[in-house]
């Protein structure tokens, strides 16, 4: 805590957006006791952390900043309260999309949850915030006295008093199972994922509900604004299976597939989105924003949870690293998706597929706030563009310099180049396709020996894991600044951006951080 304070009083955007994250839902429910309406809450919880983030500086201990934070929510809500117009609002949990299959089990849900609601209404403040906190957000007693300055054995007897008057008043044998499954939707929350190992993770008892795998790479290849438009399907499926193995019919049909069940997504009260701050999640979270944008969303609530880190890890890869017991602190710390985030994730999946990537680069020159990771992810993919230097884009380079530094290993070569460009979100399909380009042709960079021939959908053979890359003559000479383009030419996509030939109009400019147009 102390040391993320610090870094946050320096100013560190990462630091700050922790700080959020790790408070949000605490901040949000002690406002929301206060002021009984959701979107006042939110706008309370807003100005609270604007002006703690301000304020930083004066707070004298680190310890005492979630105290600290919890004074300046309640100064919040009664500045708000003051303002309050006295309207009525509809009961929490009322459905109002036409389009409810079932009115039967929406009226019979409507009615459990407002006697959950009422119950835990009905119990002191104190009381109260204890359930929300423990059984509803998944804070720890630690954490809660931490933030409300209640001693943890004050916590355990409010919450067994809690337990004891609800046991009274609701005719349910567990009332915490019931209440966090409507809370979470049970089945009707969708919880959309990176990546299987994810999926895998949150079935341990970290969610209740669905869970869709958005299997794409959108990082990689031709993208297009409609992916879905039968012609746009068919180029990229081409594409992947010639250049990275993956049987066409099979991507095609996984494709189908999710968005079959994306389609559906009325059927949810709630959808979750998981995803991290890398290229590989912001292409497919950019993606998804752009395609909600488009629907009328009618009762379901969008939710994001993108993350950058994780408190212990010291090299965070993605969420596909954290534990089942990690990512429960995680869940319900996810934030409400508003028409800020829709739009800008919108506009930056059409300036992704644009075949014009000045577009990308004018928008990263914009604020990109609202979606926190996007600016230097995108930032990362300009930099795959072949260079002014020697034409050859981030990751080419990067492999040059290793393995003219001993770095022979394939194995190894993905391990630390997926290290030192993390940010990228590379898997392994997308870097043997680049270690084959380098290793290619009769004006190869690179060599490969020990090995038949590079891993394809299967994964890597034994003779692939011995091999040894070697870099040729002519490999040395690109490294010392002689332009590989202009002998060996590129064909290559870069999101909607198709570049070919041996005089690209796109460069690279690493000094200015920039693309720059060539002559064509």
């Amino acid at each position: 805590m102390r040391q993320i304070i610090e870094q946050a009083r320096q100013g560190d955007g990462d630091a700050l957006n922790r700080l959020f994250r790790q408070y949000y839902a605490m901040a949000h429910t002690a406002a929301y006791g206060k002021l009984q309406d959701h979107d006042l809450a939110e706008e309370a919880v807003q100005e609270a952390f604007a002006e703690a983030f301000v304020h930083l500086s004066r707070l004298q201990q680190a310890d005492a900043f979630p105290g600290w934070l919890r004074t300046i929510v309640h100064r919040q809500c009664y500045r708000l309260i003051r303002r309050k117009p006295q309207t009525s609002a509809l009961e929490e949990g009322e459905v109002t999309a036409p389009d409810q299959p079932d009115i039967g089990e929406v009226v019979a849900r409507q009615e459990l949850y407002r006697m959950l609601h009422d119950s835990v209404q009905a119990l002191s403040p104190g009381m109260r915030e204890a359930v929300q906190l423990f059984y509803f957000h998944g804070y720890s007693l630690q954490e809660i006295s931490e933030y409300a300055g209640t001693p943890v054995t004050t916590l355990k007897k409010r919450l067994f008093d809690a337990r004891r008057k609800l046991k009274g008043s609701l005719p349910v044998a567990d009332f915490a199972h019931v209440f966090k499954h409507l809370h979470e939707g049970g089945k009707r929350v969708l919880h959309i994922v990176n990546g299987d190992t994810v999926a895998e993770t949150l079935k341990q008892g970290v969610v209740q509900g669905d869970i869709l795998v958005w299997r794409e790479v959108y990082s990689e290849g031709p993208v297009f604004l409609e992916p879905a438009e039968s012609e746009s399907r068919a180029v990229r499926a081409g594409y992947l299976e010639k250049d990275m193995g993956i049987p066409a019919d099979e991507y095609i049909r996984n494709c189908e597939e999710q968005e079959q069940k994306l389609a559906g997504f009325r059927q949810y009260d709630e959808i979750v989105l998981w995803f991290e701050h890398d290229l590989f999640d912001q292409t497919m979270l950019s993606y998804l924003l752009h395609w909600f944008g488009r629907q009328s969303l009618g009762g379901t609530k969008l939710n994001l949870l993108c993350i950058g880190d994780y408190p212990g890890v010291g090299l965070f890869r993605g969420l596909g690293q954290l534990t089942a017991s990690q990512l429960k602190t995680l869940s319900g710390t996810w934030h409400h998706i508003g028409a800020e985030e829709l739009k800008l994730g919108s506009r930056v999946w059409e300036a992704y597929t644009s075949p014009d990537p000045m577009k990308l680069q004018q928008l990263l020159e914009e604020d990109t706030s609202a979606l926190p990771f996007v600016r230097e992810a995108f930032e990362l993919h300009l930099s795959r563009y072949p260079s002014v230097y020697n034409g050859l884009g981030i990751v080419e380079q990067m492999t040059l310099e290793k393995v003219s530094e001993g770095i022979h290993s394939p194995l190894d070569l993905f391990r630390q180049i997926g290290d030192r460009l993390h940010g990228l979100g590379m898997g392994d399909l997308q870097y043997w396709d680049v270690l084959r380009s380098l290793c290619q042709g009769p004006s190869s960079l690179l060599t490969l020996e020990g090995a038949e021939a590079f891993p394809g959908y299967a994964g890597p053979s034994p003779s692939f894991r011995d091999s040894k890359v070697q870099i040729t003559e002519w490999g040395t000479r690109v490294l010392r600044g002689e332009d590989y383009l202009e002998r060996c030419g590129i064909d290559r996509w870069y999101g909607g951006v198709h570049l070919s030939g041996d005089q690209p109009v796109w460069r690279w400019d690493q000094d200015r951080r920039r693309l720059v147009k060539c002559s064509e």
